[in-house]
């Protein structure tokens, strides 16, 4: 049973989504009843689930392997977030996606899923990852630092912090696991700057990458999915791609990255979104050399890491050459 302060604090993403262990169902109200700081956060959490998600569990099973078409219709399902602003709603609803996967997980965790984790360390992986925006918005981590020397790359420093938070976690259970990402990913939806687009919108560098607070609330959205969706594969659930309006964001950020990561000297291709927008990548200077178009969810999942820039389907005509150029940089963009 959890007393102590530090332990309540972690269990208050599951307190919020009314998911505690029965052991500690007793003693983290009486906590919240004691101590003033857990029980503002506490209320903060709770009102974001109740934007996220008041429907959910109502269509869930009982997590065996038949229940992908109940899955998929409970995430399709997902509300909408009404006062948390545009930039921050995809993230919302992914937190929600993936915190409606994690209910059908048990006896399932140590599954292989993506690189050499399981279902339990992409969690962590998780965790790990919204950790450099949470920070920057001023919450506090919920792993011990890892002690990194100054000058160290962001992405020696970040695969050191992966690790670290990884290492830590698989130490603990997979319900205090979800636990700490909900408190976290709930935390950052509590944020000003979650709910305020003005707020949002002064620039900081991110995983080594410069933008808009608004923008890396899309990238944290980005990178749930991406792993929401690595889990179902892996234990055979179907998840829905994010909804069109969130994966329009998506894309459009995509675009914008993939373009600066071409620069202005690429041979210019006209890319196009089916059943969307389209843009010209690369060079002002030269007349289009080709025309590349992909479908919304193939990009993201290109772009996320999860096709390779000669399996993604793809419609193409013109230099071979300047689409292959733009396939491959797009691939290389992920971290994910």
């Amino acid at each position: 049973m959890t007393t102590d302060h530090d332990g309540v604090r972690e269990l208050l993403g599951a307190w919020a989504f009314g998911a505690l262990r029965p052991e500690d169902e007793r003693t983290v109200p009486l906590h919240l009843a004691e101590c003033e700081s857990c029980a503002a956060e506490a209320e903060r959490l709770r009102e974001t689930v109740r934007l996220l998600d008041g429907s959910r569990g109502t269509a869930m099973s009982n997590g065996s392997g038949a229940s992908g078409g109940v899955l998929t219709v409970a995430l399709r399902a997902r509300p909408s977030v009404p006062r948390v602003a545009a930039h921050a709603a995809p993230y919302a609803a992914a937190v929600s996606g993936l915190q409606a996967l994690v209910k059908e997980l048990d006896g399932r965790w140590g599954t292989p899923v993506v690189h050499d984790w399981d279902a339990h360390a992409t969690v962590a992986h998780l965790l790990a990852a919204d950790e450099p925006l949470a920070v920057r918005l001023g919450l506090d981590t919920r792993v011990p630092v890892s002690p990194v020397p100054e000058g160290t790359r962001w992405e020696d420093a970040w695969n050191v912090r992966s690790a670290d938070v990884i290492a830590h976690e698989l130490a603990r259970t997979p319900e205090e696991t979800v636990a700490a990402w909900a408190a976290q990913a709930g935390a950052l939806l509590a944020t000003a700057e979650a709910r305020d687009p003005e707020r949002a919108a002064h620039a900081t560098t991110l995983m080594g990458i410069r933008l808009p607070v608004a923008d890396h609330f899309l990238v944290r959205a980005f990178e749930a999915w991406i792993h929401t969706d690595d889990i179902g594969r892996a234990v055979g659930l179907a998840v829905p791609p994010p909804p069109e309006e969130h994966l329009w964001q998506l894309v459009r950020l995509a675009v914008r990255i993939l373009d600066l990561a071409l620069g202005p000297t690429a041979p210019p291709v006209l890319f196009a979104i089916s059943g969307g927008e389209e843009w010209v990548l690369g060079s002002e200077d030269e007349p289009v050399r080709a025309e590349l178009v992909l479908e919304p969810v193939d990009f993201c999942l290109l772009v996320g890491g999860r096709y390779a820039p000669d399996t993604v389907p793809r419609g193409a005509t013109g230099d071979d050459a300047a689409v292959q150029n733009v396939l491959e940089r797009a691939a290389s963009l992920a971290w994910l």
